[in-house]
């Protein structure tokens, strides 16, 4: 058995430890013993260090966020803030979205040039009746992202609403696995837009699908609203 072989058998072994613990307060049992509480907890710390100290590597993640429920560009953005805290470059491009400017955007403004924001489409496809414009954009806006994917400088490279982009034919997913395979080691890469491609979910490192349960618009008939939709 070679070394990653033994790591990887470690992991399990401590994942399951973890699991068998559990995660604390009233979950595990109705035990009102204090004590016995603090000894588990005391073991789940133990080996909750212990995983962690197993897991040290690091590289650029293939980050996809997917699925019929809100808060897929949310997701991506609240990434984008926590790595601009770090002092680290981020780039936006915005694929279908762009006929108009979210709030988003006019808040990030305040990180300068520390952010890159693109919005090259026209707005969704019943807005611009004109699949051949809306695909010359699509390709424009790829165009725009290789390069800050090929670009070092660069931690985090988002594109919203890819999926759909390639979805709709408008970019061949060719060109995409291709490009994110080929950007620098550490360069993290989120690609968000509801029924991402197989191929590409396996091809990532971490996907979350959101489900939608209610929505206001469907169910009530309530519009988009400032600060909720945009």
């Amino acid at each position: 058995m070679n070394t990653q072989e033994i790591n990887s058998e470690t992991l399990k072994r401590l994942d399951k430890e973890s699991k068998d613990i559990g995660m604390g307060g009233y979950m595990k049992d109705g035990s009102n013993d204090d004590e016995k509480y603090k000894e588990r907890m005391k073991k789940r710390k133990e080996v909750q260090q212990l995983r962690l100290s197993q897991r040290n590597n690091e590289k650029g993640l293939i980050i996809v966020f997917t699925g019929h429920g809100k808060g897929k560009t949310t997701a991506s953005l609240g990434m984008a803030i926590r790595t601009l805290g770090h002092g680290d470059n981020v780039a936006i491009i915005q694929f279908i979205k762009g006929g108009w400017e979210p709030g988003e955007a006019k808040a990030l403004r305040s990180f300068g040039d520390k952010l890159k924001w693109h919005a090259l489409g026209e707005g969704f496809t019943w807005e611009t009746q004109n699949r051949s414009r809306d695909k010359e954009l699509a390709l424009k806006a790829w165009d725009k992202a290789t390069s800050f994917l090929k670009d070092k400088s660069y931690k985090l490279v988002i594109l919203d609403e890819i999926n759909i982009a390639i979805k709709l034919k408008y970019i061949p997913l060719d060109y995409v696995l291709k490009g994110i395979k080929e950007r620098p080691r550490l360069t993290h890469v989120v690609l968000t837009g509801r029924e991402a491609k197989k191929e590409l979910i396996e091809n990532a490192d971490l996907v979350t699908e959101m489900n939608l349960l209610r929505h206001p618009f469907k169910e009530q008939g309530i519009k988009a609203q400032r600060g909720i939709e945009y």
